[in-house]
């Protein structure tokens, strides 16, 4: 089966979710096309072979496009190569531009894949549903497949080499919607969000935006990214872009510290996924201990600045 890959461009390169999606693409065994837009280095695109692309369809002359946009850009791609099946990341972009792209190719889909489809017998696609809770598994059958993976799911295989890179054009038509501005989706000197390995997050038991201090300076000593609970968002400590949850940004990040957060089940659905959880709460009894790989029962003004401490003798040593 022919795959096509979309990558989404981020500032003149291709973002993380999306080298990933090529790689999941890749470890089906098939060869892999990737397309993508805008401005953006040759080499950066050649590198993309290292993540498993074998060739990158370019279209040019294009910079800021609406998803109706780039779904029809995907499948002229689509066509164009023969592909069968066409894999997004599921982030941001993804969510908006792979539904579209599966209308446009009458095409089946299931969004937040969590792992390589199984093909023993069908097509076989597993997602997490129930907010993280349960896993359930979806079988495609029309002709073209349409898949998003769901970011830092699955395990990354090793590849060298260098996609051959091909000018590519479409017509994208008009944008039903103007952008006219963005506000908080960029992170400023610090890994994005839904892009970092490692999250640094807090909530009310912080008491005041006065204290987030010693929050960033531990994800700048980790080099992670920051991040807040809701009602810390709701009440203007903190921008809510940095909201993780089930109404926020869903994560998985290698390790996820949470500090001064109880635990609430609309919270825990967003940061499930991430691989280690470290708590600190003074309540030994907060929800959050329950889903916590590791614990820490204390007021965060005493173990944070601790724990800054032993991260700087750390680095020093």
């Amino acid at each position: 089966m022919a795959v096509l890959v979309f990558a989404d461009n981020t500032n003149g390169s291709i973002a993380k979710s999306s080298k990933e999606a090529i790689n999941y693409a890749h470890q089906m065994g098939q060869g892999v096309t990737v397309v993508t837009y805008g401005e953006i280095s040759q080499d950066k695109l050649s590198a993309l072979g290292n993540s498993g692309a074998n060739k990158v369809l370019h279209h040019t002359g294009v910079n800021r496009v609406e998803p109706s946009q780039l779904s029809k850009m995907v499948a002229e791609a689509a066509k164009a190569e023969s592909a069968e099946i066409v894999v997004f990341a599921h982030d941001y972009t993804g969510k908006s531009v792979a539904p579209l792209t599966a209308v446009r190719l009458n095409a089946g889909i299931v969004s937040g894949a969590v792992a390589l489809p199984d093909t023993s017998s069908g097509f076989r696609v597993r997602k997490a549903v129930f907010s993280g809770k349960a896993f359930a598994n979806y079988e495609l059958k029309s002709d073209v497949k349409v898949i998003s993976l769901l970011p830092n799911s699955i395990d990354l295989v090793e590849v060298s080499g260098s996609a051959s890179v091909e000018n590519f054009s479409a017509d994208l038509g008009s944008a039903g919607l103007v952008q006219k501005e963005v506000r908080g989706t960029v992170s400023e000197g610090g890994p994005v969000l839904t892009e970092a390995e490692l999250v640094v997050s807090a909530g009310r038991g912080l008491k005041g935006p006065e204290n987030w201090g010693m929050v960033e300076e531990l994800a700048e000593l980790l080099g992670a990214a920051t991040a807040c609970s809701r009602p810390v968002a709701d009440v203007g400590w903190r921008p809510h872009h940095e909201h993780v949850g089930q109404t926020g940004v869903a994560i998985r990040p290698n390790l996820y510290i949470a500090i001064g957060i109880s635990g609430a089940i609309q919270h825990l659905a967003g940061v499930n996924g991430s691989k280690v959880i470290v708590v600190i709460n003074k309540d030994p009894e907060a929800p959050f201990f329950k889903a916590a790989d590791y614990g820490i029962v204390g007021d965060a003004f005493e173990v944070v600045p601790k724990l800054i401490e032993a991260v700087k003798k750390l680095k020093a040593a």
